[in-house]
């Protein structure tokens, strides 16, 4: 027999379907992340599924590791065009010249954040006074596509020479890292602050 605290354990966030996107959303989505590597794995899958959905990029992420040398910033920063060639050929990924070539230049900028701030995890992490924002949703429609802190972030990403960084992209970005907490009240991943 079922009891109440059991069923509402399994009570997810509507967005979470299929079974990559419930693994997605009951293990990493909303988690806190303060590793550079799987930051700057988020930044440019973020910025790939840019008019797409979320399931398409997580379908196509052990492809996007793979190519991407595991997201390590120091080897995407020295693509070359030879290798941004490869890289258009690969079915595996979303082909598109735009969005890969922001995933160099946005590696090399990362970089550079690295060397100003010591770490990308201390400069990102400011744009929430570094802790998560604890939101308190009952409805999907009423969780925002971007905010204050995301258009701020957006901003002085750019200004830092980051592309593919708008302001619904940093919100995503934010959700995915676990900045802002945005899972629902009603579903079992939320916590009360």
């Amino acid at each position: 027999m079922q009891t109440s605290h059991t069923i509402e354990r399994h009570q997810r966030c509507a967005w979470a379907r299929d079974p990559l996107m419930i693994s997605y959303h009951d293990e990493e989505w909303g988690v806190p992340l303060h590793d550079d590597r799987a930051l700057f794995e988020f930044l440019i899958l973020e910025g790939a599924q840019a008019g797409l959905s979320w399931s398409t990029i997580l379908k196509k992420r052990p492809a996007y590791r793979e190519a991407f040398d595991l997201f390590d910033p120091r080897k995407v920063a020295r693509y070359d065009d030879a290798k941004i060639a490869t890289l258009l050929s690969n079915p595996g990924i979303v082909r598109n010249q735009l969005k890969i070539r922001a995933a160099v230049r946005n590696a090399g900028a990362f970089l550079a954040v690295q060397k100003e701030f010591g770490a990308f995890d201390r400069y990102i992490w400011n744009f929430v006074d570094g802790r998560p924002r604890q939101n308190r949703w009952t409805r999907t429609e009423d969780v925002p596509a971007r905010t204050e802190q995301s258009d701020r972030m957006s901003k002085d990403l750019a200004k830092r020479g980051f592309t593919f960084v708008g302001s619904t992209i940093c919100y995503a970005f934010m959700q995915a890292v676990g900045m802002v907490n945005d899972h629902l009240v009603s579903c079992f991943r939320h916590t009360s602050p």
